[in-house]
C-alpha cells in the first residue's frame, strides 16, 4: 500500500511556504555577507559588524572617535535598529545598557550588512554576555588654551583620561576649575585656559595622561610650565 504524500495545503509540489522561503532567503543573505564582507575604513561613520565571541553584532561608531587605526569607540545596537520593536527587545537582551565600548579594529568584520542578523545574540534570543571583550570607552577632561580675541585658535594643554567613574572626572574637573580661578587669562600669555568634559578618544590613547597615576592639578601645572617654556 502506497503512503500518501503530505504537502502544505495551497502550495504546488516542491514549492516552499512563504515563511520557509523567508528563512532560506535570510540564510543565503548571511552566506553572501560572510563570503563578501564590505571592508571597513576608518572615519566612515557607518554601522559595522564586530565579533563578540562566536557571534557577530551590529555596532555604531562614536562620531569623531572612529578613525582608528587600532582602537575605536562603538555602541552595540540591536540588529533591527531602528525598527519599533528593536529598542524593547534590545533592552531585554542588554544592548541598551552597555554605553560606549573600546573596540579593537581587529575584531571588525566589515560594514554592517543585514545578512549578519542571523548571527547575532538577538536572533538567537540570547542576552549579550557580561564580557563582550570590549572595555568601556569612558569620558575625559580637556584643558585648553584659547586665544582671547574671540577666535577659535588655540591648543590643548592637557588631556586626562580615561576616567572609569563619572564622579572621579567631576572631582578633577572641580579641582582644576578651582585651581584656574583668577588665573585663566594669566597662565598662558594671550590665551584663556579652561577645562571641559569630552569623550575619551580611544584611538588617541597615547596623548592622554592617566588621572589615576598622578594628581590632576600637578599635571596641569606641569603642562602650563611646558607651554610657557
Amino acid at each position: 500500500m502506497k503512503r500518501p504524500l503530505f504537502r502544505r495545503c495551497g502550495h504546488a509540489p516542491g514549492a516552499l511556504a512563504p515563511e520557509d522561503q523567508a528563512v532560506v532567503d535570510q540564510f543565503r543573505e548571511m552566506l553572501a555577507a560572510l563570503r563578501s564582507p564590505q571592508p571597513w575604513t576608518p572615519g566612515s561613520a557607518q554601522d559595522i559588524a564586530v565579533r563578540v565571541g562566536p557571534f557577530i553584532e551590529r555596532a555604531h561608531p562614536r562620531p569623531g572617535d572612529d578613525h582608528g587605526p587600532d582602537m575605536i569607540a562603538v555602541a552595540l545596537v540591536h540588529p533591527d535598529t531602528p525598527q519599533a520593536g528593536a529598542y524593547l527587545h534590545g533592552r531585554q537582551l542588554g544592548y541598551t545598557n552597555r554605553g560606549w565600548l573600546r573596540c579593537n579594529t581587529t575584531s571588525i568584520v566589515g560594514f554592517w550588512q543585514p545578512g549578519y542578523t542571523m548571527l547575532t545574540h538577538a536572533a538567537a534570543d540570547l542576552p549579550l554576555p557580561d564580557d563582550t571583550g570590549m572595555a568601556p570607552a569612558h569620558y575625559a577632561l580637556y584643558i585648553e588654551a584659547r586665544k582671547r580675541d574671540d577666535s577659535l585658535d588655540g591648543f590643548t594643554l592637557l588631556r586626562l583620561g580615561p576616567y572609569t567613574q563619572t564622579r572621579h572626572a567631576q572631582h578633577d574637573h572641580d579641582r582644576i576649575t578651582a585651581a584656574l580661578d583668577g588665573r585663566e587669562t594669566t597662565l598662558v600669555p594671550g590665551h584663556r585656559v579652561s577645562v571641559r568634559f569630552g569623550p575619551f578618544d580611544v584611538s588617541d590613547h597615547p596623548l592622554f595622561a592617566d588621572p589615576y597615576e598622578a594628581d590632576a592639578v600637578a599635571l596641569l601645572d606641569a603642562a602650563v610650565a611646558g607651554a610657557s617654556a
